[in-house]
């Protein structure tokens, strides 16, 4: 048996004894978030520009929003996850640009990417439907794995279950917040304190991967431009929706307990719906023309 595990999945018979948060190089401390977002970035660029070459679009163009995209995406997740922890930051505005201390929010950095590649698009008079059809591919990709970067934090996890996923961390490693409720369930195991919780973090990650796969299978098949998006919009926004309900760590609306994403994630379903419909409105009115 491994002693004092910092994480454990029990009902899977799962112990991982040591799990560091970060790793030194000369001297320098590289947080497993980081690495993690590097690469999911990295693969991220390499599905899009897979995309670009089947689709015959110009790969120049894509270098070019790929950088503003990146830039703008990063400083709106900052922002939104200001927004709302305003408590957090409003004596030490300073700590605002302390990214390495976290406080990365995924929609943030989705509104201000789809913003940046519209503006893009417009100036470059590109299809706006197609390039969120062709980069949308990428950005699933970042967020798969992406999420594992949470695990890494011991963080963006749910409430107490009991459930063949539960997920135990060790308490004094938790990176997230530690609700009433789990504290009235904490778990001893070796002599060590467990919170046993929900592991959000993996139930995105599986249901963004599926999500890929469906629009993988779709992209070929496809009858309008911009209808991989609206998938991703539906999917995504429906599965956030419900996972977002069993977190802990909710950013909500001020003074009212509202979680922003669940919201968030209503709007997108909304125009996912809207703007698909609308598209194949249009398909059929002019097939029956």
């Amino acid at each position: 048996m491994l002693l004092a595990a910092s994480i454990r999945f029990p009902h899977l018979g799962i112990n991982i004894e040591k799990l560091p948060k970060s790793i030194t190089v000369l001297g320098f401390e590289i947080a497993f978030y980081g690495i993690i977002i590097a690469i999911g970035m990295a693969l991220a660029m390499t599905i899009i520009f897979k995309e670009v070459k089947r689709t015959g679009q110009s790969e120049d163009y894509y270098y070019d929003l790929a950088i503003f995209a990146i830039i703008f995406g990063i400083i709106g997740a900052r922002m939104y996850y200001v927004i709302f922890e305003w408590e957090q930051y409003r004596h030490n505005l300073l700590s605002v640009f302390n990214i390495r201390e976290g406080g990365l929010a995924i929609y943030g950095g989705l509104i201000a990417g789809t913003i940046t590649t519209c503006v893009f698009c417009k100036i470059k008079k590109m299809s706006i439907p197609q390039v969120l059809d062709t980069i949308i591919l990428g950005i699933i990709i970042g967020q798969i794995l992406g999420r594992w970067g949470n695990f890494f934090n011991r963080e963006a996890f749910g409430g107490f279950t009991d459930n063949l996923f539960a997920m135990q961390i060790r308490y004094d490693e938790v990176g997230g917040v530690i609700s009433e409720s789990l504290e009235k369930h904490i778990q001893i195991v070796d002599n060590a304190k467990y919170i046993q919780v929900h592991p959000t973090f993996l139930y995105e990650s599986v249901w963004n991967l599926i999500l890929f796969v469906v629009m993988m299978l779709m992209r070929k098949h496809k009858k309008f431009q911009g209808e991989i998006a609206c998938i991703y919009l539906i999917g995504y926004g429906v599965g956030r929706f419900f996972i977002e309900s069993l977190r802990t760590d909710q950013l909500t609306l001020w003074g009212t307990g509202i979680a922003v994403s669940q919201i968030v994630s209503g709007v997108i379903i909304l125009i996912g719906v809207s703007f698909g419909g609308y598209e194949l409105w249009k398909m059929k009115s002019g097939q029956q023309k």
